[in-house]
């Protein structure tokens, strides 16, 4: 006998909600527990809380990229536009929030409270060079022409290079700080267990959604080289610091 059950995602959209259509009760039991997107939705709020915390903490940010903050601030409310008239869950509502007002926050300690510490100098990547052509692109690519399907595209590949100005800002200065580090690792480490939580989810529901799947491995990509130096240097206690 089928079993027919709807679906729920954490940190998702209306759009995700879908009829899973399941041979046995193990599959079942098996898609409630997506514990790969569970740690990955963990990772990434790990990594956003352990930014904001370090601003706070040291008063300082000192080798923080504020570029790099605007455009996640733009990923997030551009995809959680939904948040007040869909409600999927308790869970989903509650990290959206959370992502958003995080998000708010960090820029304004960066731009306002802590702006003396502000390195703009290094702060350099043009953000229309990104902003621009993923805007043309999320009209053009989009499973849905819709103001809020275009909007949701947008945030997918826009998230998908918005590190770039962090890891220009890391290149100019030649190094970064521990917890700055360790903010990547975490955020990268969210991305990467998305990829597996794709795999999984095809095939369990045989869900497939190629823009969100070619947009995470692009994001994954760059983070490879971090990664790389992150085993090597911080996790052996020392400073990421780039060759002359």
């Amino acid at each position: 006998m089928y079993l027919y059950k709807v679906q729920f995602f954490p940190s998702c959209n209306a759009r995700h909600v879908f009829i899973s259509h399941i041979g046995t009760w193990k599959k079942q039991i098996a898609v409630k527990m997506n514990i790969f997107r569970l740690v990955g939705d963990l990772s990434h709020l790990l990594a956003i809380l352990l930014l904001l915390w370090k601003i706070w903490k040291t008063r300082s940010c000192a080798g923080v990229s504020g570029k790099s903050q605007i455009m996640f601030g733009l990923v997030y409310i551009t995809r959680y536009l939904d948040l007040f008239t869909n409600f999927i869950s308790i869970y989903n509502t509650t990290m959206k929030a959370i992502f958003i007002a995080v998000a708010i926050a960090t820029i304004y300690l960066i731009y306002f409270k802590f702006k003396a510490t502000y390195d703009s100098n290094h702060d350099t990547f043009r953000m229309e060079f990104l902003i621009v052509p993923v805007g043309g692109l999320a009209f053009l690519v989009n499973h849905d022409f819709t103001a809020l399907e275009i909007l949701w595209t947008f945030s997918i590949y826009l998230e998908s290079v918005a590190i770039l100005p962090q890891l220009f800002m890391i290149s100019k200065t030649g190094e970064a700080e521990t917890i700055t580090s360790h903010y990547l690792f975490a955020l990268g480490s969210y991305r990467a267990l998305y990829i597996v939580n794709w795999v999984y989810r095809y095939y369990f529901e045989g869900f497939f959604d190629l823009i969100a799947i070619v947009a995470g491995c692009v994001q994954t990509i760059l983070y490879c080289d971090f990664f790389y130096l992150y085993v090597t240097k911080v996790l052996k206690g020392r400073k990421i610091t780039l060759p002359a």
